[in-house]
């Protein structure tokens, strides 16, 4: 390859992971915590008890109620079950005439838009790996990000395809740490390079399918791809034909509509009739309420399988099966579906490929993040203390949305259980808890510069993280004794990775200090002004 072609690439490589690092920085590392969603869950909700059947069994009176006062409901109108997990209320959702979803959990006294729900802390750490926590637009931004992020994966492959073999084991310690930080982003980028491929295709379709679908609908299928698409991925036929071949009746007849615990169960038993290992009921939702040829789709998860999610669809008063769509009984677009999600978040194994996941999310934020000390080294004046804007601003940038994200995380941790005693819910403070401190961080590296600014936020954080675990054993310590007894792991295993995070953090924090102090003061990492006569020769890429 000529070395013109791979200066291009190099420079193509080096923009995109300048452009889409930051946001893939704050996915990569929420991400690896939302491998631990449900322990997460069960760990921010220590006092939450669940009644799934008795709950469930308001969900249908609830439903009734609320489709005689939003007509618009009647069309379509779906419902959570509480599935085990504390913080997964049972509420309606459905859109009204206007366009606006609207939601209504079991103890709301009226409905309200569906953008002002509520946060638990697993789930708005979700959030922040798939939008950034930013409503609406957020989602369709990860989406474009996944995209330049795949070029950047595309174009580093090219770089190094020549020396692949030789580079994969090229970790060389030592003085130069220019070329140890090349070496670790080579061999993680080499090493992980399969999974984020898959990370950045999946991503990008999960982003960014319905702009493509709104898009081919309009140009090239017209008006008819939406429509096409929800057969392709639902269970539910074509509901409007069998409205058409229902018993004619008065147009004031309404039919009974079974509850959705009990189509919950009719559902999980064809499940398991048509093959899956189990199918855990976790969403459903009625098609034309109460009319004649009303149906159901119940939608479940099952394990040892590639795609997770399942869909059984009934006939709404009957239970009569409709159509099965779960793993062994699916489809060729069923199952493209359903892999999409399992390959992206990892739950087609069992607990060691969510380790696995875990790690490649930690080493993914570690990526993006070398990539921006590479740039910064690269750049850097070697024989002058004051360095360029544009290192400068780079190295501020870096520390304060990089290590800022860390200690928002773990803070939003910690606020999560001293809400109550505050008389404060937290689901009311996780959200502004972790942007009010992530905002603090970049301003407080603004005001320290980056070299003093990251010692000191990688303390916070390792101090942080260390508390997260400390404190749960400190203020529910009966709940952590109740599960052990049960033997269930999951709240110790919360504990214990934050424990373990926080000295990860500390060691990271005694590193960053060293280097400040002892290492080259031609840097923008070294805490004490250079006494090296000013030069203007530039740092060559070596």
């Amino acid at each position: 390859m000529k070395s013109s072609t791979i200066r291009t690439f190099t420079t193509v490589h080096t923009w995109t992971g300048l452009l889409a690092g930051f946001a893939l920085f704050i996915a990569f590392y929420a991400g690896a915590l939302t491998m631990f969603h449900d322990p997460i869950d069960t760990w921010a909700l220590p006092k939450q008890e669940l009644a799934d059947a008795q709950v469930m069994d308001k969900a249908g009176a609830m439903m009734a109620d609320i489709v005689t006062k939003h007509p618009a409901a009647r069309e379509s109108i779906g419902v959570t079950y509480a599935a085990g997990h504390p913080s997964h209320e049972v509420a309606a959702y459905w859109m009204e005439k206007d366009g606006t979803w609207m939601t209504q959990a079991i103890d709301d006294r009226a409905a309200h838009d569906a953008e002002d729900h509520e946060h638990g802390l697993a789930d708005f750490v979700y959030e922040l790996h798939y939008d950034l926590g930013i409503p609406e637009i957020g989602i369709y931004l990860m989406g474009i990000v996944s995209v330049i992020y795949g070029l950047a994966l595309l174009t580093g492959v090219l770089i190094h395809l020549p020396n692949l073999l030789r580079e994969l084991f090229a970790l060389r310690p030592g003085h130069n740490l220019k070329r140890l930080w090349q070496d670790a982003h080579n061999v993680i980028g080499i090493l992980s390079l399969p999974f984020h491929i898959i990370f950045a295709v999946t991503g990008a379709l999960l982003c960014l399918t319905l702009v493509a679908l709104m898009a081919f609908n309009t140009v090239i299928f017209d008006g008819k791809l939406m429509s096409a698409f929800e057969r392709m991925t639902s269970a539910l036929p074509d509901t409007a034909a069998m409205t058409a071949a229902a018993p004619k009746t008065d147009a004031s007849t309404t039919v009974a509509m079974l509850p959705p615990a009990e189509l919950g169960a009719i559902a999980r038993k064809a499940a398991l009739a048509a093959g899956a290992a189990n199918f855990d009921p976790d969403y459903m939702r009625y098609v034309h309420y109460g009319q004649p040829g009303a149906a159901a789709e119940v939608r479940g998860t099952s394990e040892k399988t590639l795609g997770e999610y399942g869909m059984v669809a009934l006939d709404a008063s009957t239970g009569r099966i409709i159509n099965v769509q779960v793993t062994g009984a699916r489809d060729a677009n069923h199952a493209t579906y359903s892999a999409i999600f399992g390959l992206h978040f990892g739950t087609f194994g069992n607990l060691s490929l969510r380790w696995l996941y875990f790690i490649l999310g930690l080493a993914g934020a570690f990526l993006f993040y070398s990539g921006n000390l590479l740039y910064i080294e690269t750049r850097r004046k070697r024989r002058q203390a004051d360095q360029p804007l544009k290192v400068r601003a780079m190295a501020t940038a870096t520390v304060g949305v990089c290590l800022g994200t860390c200690l928002a995380i773990s803070v939003t941790f910690v606020a999560n259980h001293l809400a109550p005693y505050f008389g404060a819910e937290p689901t009311l403070v996780v959200q502004p808890v972790c942007f009010i401190t992530f905002f603090a961080a970049i301003a407080w590296t603004f005001w320290r510069r980056p070299a003093r600014a990251a010692v000191d936020l990688l303390w916070a954080t390792a101090a942080v993280s260390v508390l997260v675990g400390l404190l749960d054993m400190a203020l529910h310590g009966d709940r952590l004794a109740r599960t052990l007894a049960a033997g269930r792991y999951d709240v110790l295993g919360v504990d214990l990775v934050a424990i373990a995070m926080g000295a990860g953090f500390a060691w990271l924090a005694v590193a960053t200090r060293r280097r400040a102090v002892a290492g080259d003061p031609c840097s923008v990492w070294a805490a004490r002004p250079s006494r090296v006569t000013a030069s203007t020769t530039p740092a060559h890429d070596g």
